[in-house]
Order: C-alpha cells, then sequence, then structure tokens
C-alpha cells in the first residue's frame, strides 16, 4: 500500500494525457497528484514546463520511473508501447494503469497479464473509463441478477465515430498495421468492445466481414460486421464503421425474461417479462393471439417497462477510473477495470481481423502465431515500421 496522496506519473502528453493533467492539477482526483511528466517530443517538453513549470519533466518513460518522483503510472502513448511501458513500471515496484487498448495483440498483452500476475502487491488497471458510466453500470447489475433471464441475442451499432481524411493524414503512424495496428476496432471501438463482453460475457466464436480502407484512403478497417456465437444458440452482432457522418449508437440485449435498448449510450429502456418468453408462448391460446394483435390484452399483463437515464459529466468516467486506481492503490479497493480484463477486447479484435483475412469462422482461443504472422504480413507490405515479435 501506499500513503496518500498517490504521485502519478504521466507517460505522453497527448490529448489524453493532458486531461489526465488538468484533472490531476484542478484537484478533481481525490489522493491523487501529478508527479511528473514524460514525453519523447520537445514540443511537449516546453509546453510541460508552459503549463505544470513546478512538475518534473523526463525525456523517457524509464528516467520517470527510477526518478523517485512517482508512486503510479499511466500509459497514454501508441498501442504498442502500453505492454512494455507496463512491465517496465511494476518491475520497478511502480504501480501501473494502462490506457486502452491494453496492446495490439493478445501474445503482447499475455505477456504483461503474466508479469502484473506476478507482482500481486501492486495495483494494475487498465483505462476503461465506460465501466464508470452509471448506464452501464446499471445495466451489468440487472443482467447479472438474471433480471431479463439468460441472454439469447445482443446487437450493438456504434457508428458515432465519423472521421474525415484529414484526421488519418494528421499522423504518419495513424491508421497504419505497423504504427498503430489497426483502425476502428483498435482506435474508437475498444470501449464498446470491452462493455459488450463485460455485460454480455465472452463469445466463443467470432465470423467476420470487414472492410479495409472501404470510405477513406487507409491500410487499416474503417467498416467492421461481425457476429459471435456465444453458445447454446446465443449469437451477438457488432457493426462499426467511421465513414458515417450521422452515426448510429445502439444497444440491444435480449433476454429469456427481458430487453434491454440502449439508445445513444444515454437511455436505456428495460422490458422485463412476466414470465419467461417461452411460457407465455405455450400459455397463449388462439384467441388470445387474435386479442393481442388487437390490442385487446393490456401489456402490463405480459410485462413491465423501465427507462433509465443518468446524467454523466465529461471526464468524470476518466477521473473516476483514476479515483478508483487511487484508492486501490492505499487500502486496496477493488479496481473497477483490473488490467487483467484488458485481454478481452484485443482478443475479440484480434478475432475479428483474423477472420476477415482467412475467410472462416474463429474461435476466441485462436492460434496466436498465425495472428502474428497475418498482422507482419501486413507490417511487411506497409514498408514503414519494424515486424512484431
Amino acid at each position: 500500500m501506499t500513503t496518500s496522496p498517490v504521485r502519478l506519473g504521466i507517460i505522453g502528453l497527448g490529448a489524453q494525457g493532458s486531461m489526465y493533467a488538468k484533472l490531476l492539477t484542478d484537484g478533481a482526483i481525490p489522493n491523487m497528484t501529478l508527479g511528473a511528466i514524460a514525453d519523447v517530443d520537445d514540443a511537449k517538453k516546453q509546453k510541460a514546463a508552459e503549463l505544470y513549470p513546478e512538475v518534473p519533466f523526463f525525456d523517457d518513460h524509464l528516467s520517470l520511473i527510477e526518478s523517485g518522483t512517482v508512486d503510479a503510472v499511466v500509459t497514454t502513448v501508441p498501442h504498442y508501447l502500453h505492454p512494455q511501458m507496463g512491465i517496465d513500471a511494476l518491475s520497478r515496484g511502480i504501480h501501473a494503469l494502462v490506457e486502452k487498448p491494453a496492446g495490439v495483440y493478445t501474445a503482447q498483452v499475455r505477456e504483461l497479464l503474466d508479469y502484473a500476475a506476478s507482482k500481486p502487491e501492486l495495483s494494475f488497471a487498465i483505462m476503461f473509463n465506460q465501466r464508470n458510466n452509471p448506464l452501464y453500470r446499471r445495466l451489468k447489475e440487472i443482467v447479472d441478477a438474471g433480471e431479463i433471464g439468460a441472454i439469447r441475442r445482443t446487437n450493438w451499432i456504434i457508428t458515432t465515430w465519423w472521421r474525415p481524411q484529414g484526421y488519418y493524414d494528421q499522423s504518419a503512424w495513424r491508421a497504419t498495421w505497423g504504427g498503430e495496428g489497426g483502425g476502428v476496432l483498435v482506435n474508437q471501438a475498444p470501449h464498446q468492445l470491452d462493455l459488450w463482453q463485460w455485460i454480455c460475457g465472452v463469445p466463443k466464436s467470432v465470423y467476420a466481414k470487414v472492410a479495409y480502407g472501404f470510405r477513406r484512403d487507409i491500410a487499416v478497417e474503417d467498416e467492421v460486421t461481425a457476429v459471435v456465437d456465444y453458445g447454446d444458440g446465443a449469437t451477438g452482432t457488432f457493426i462499426t464503421a467511421t465513414h458515417d457522418l450521422v452515426g448510429t449508437d445502439r444497444f440491444e440485449i435480449l433476454g429469456e425474461q427481458g430487453k434491454i435498448v440502449v439508445e445513444g449510450s444515454k437511455t436505456a429502456t428495460v422490458t422485463r417479462l412476466i414470465k419467461p418468453e417461452r411460457e407465455l408462448s405455450d400459455a397463449m391460446k388462439a384467441e388470445d393471439v387474435v386479442k393481442l394483435f388487437m390490442g385487446e390484452i393490456d401489456p402490463a399483463e405480459l410485462y413491465t417497462t423501465e427507462t433509465i437515464e443518468f446524467d454523466s459529466a465529461w471526464g468524470q468516467q476518466h477521473a473516476g477510473v483514476l479515483e478508483n486506481f487511487a484508492a486501490n492503490i492505499i487500502d486496496g479497493t477493488p479496481l473497477l477495470a483490473p488490467g487483467a480484463d484488458g485481454i478481452n477486447g484485443v482478443r475479440l479484435a484480434n478475432a475479428i481481423h483474423l477472420s476477415s483475412w482467412t475467410g472462416r469462422e474463429v474461435p476466441l482461443d485462436f492460434d496466436e502465431d498465425e495472428y502474428l504472422r497475418e498482422l507482419n504480413a501486413r507490417i511487411r507490405a506497409e514498408g514503414q515500421f519494424a515486424e512484431q515479435h
């Protein structure tokens, strides 16, 4: 355990790192302060000197980790770097919070998880800030309590990620296999891939149709349609894209005794059947069917409906994860987003890629070496970055 306040080191002063630095210096995170900043970019060094002149600045993450100025770090850096930086921190007795995704491919994430497991005295978390969204926390409680029965089907259409070509052109590493490791699945949609599995469970297999450079001049995916199999006849679909200007965010969970429909990640309609659907079906006579279709049966005889809506201020969810991380370090408060959960979204994204590359249904326990071979073939074709190992 570490005494309060926890001194957090921010590795990477980009958009996300800058937001955390502001939250910390504004005093928005109980029991946590800004201990130090590290970035390899000289321009970020100048920015830090202007905004946070009292905060130590380091030119690389190892210097920060070994400086004695921090108790914990957060890795706001390109995706490929998260696993090694997490290991570098934990190996030196520093608590680690990695940004999403935990990595690009499961083999490197598993290495981080295995190492973290050997350091149980240290806190290891991932920035799944949407788990701190009160709406999704409530929906998980409803599903876990069996209020809508066993899940039979799930659907998430999340196409609110519109990105113009200029977004991709701003950095040479963006939307490349070697620099970013993928497109919408690893950049925009990891939170939904996490929430989908956090609430509904991890599927057994996936079949996907994915378009690469479909509506943008990029090498990676900008359109995804995936069908998952949970076993026992239950299925799910996940659709995402970066070229839908108006976008849709609609999440449905159909259970044996109810249904949840979420619109815009803000409002959920929860329908709870009076009895399991099969029992209602078996008990309904032909004349009852006529009455139902004629609107002569009161819906209250079949189900109840509840609308759930929460206000969630910008930055509040990130702040909540940081606050929870600090509490875990100080007194062992359970983590909202344990680092070990970070592999789930990466594994599903990898399986979706592999299915589209091979044209077959892929189990979630796919061959990690096969995935890495396929990934490296695409990195080689780009000719800009080193292959992964």
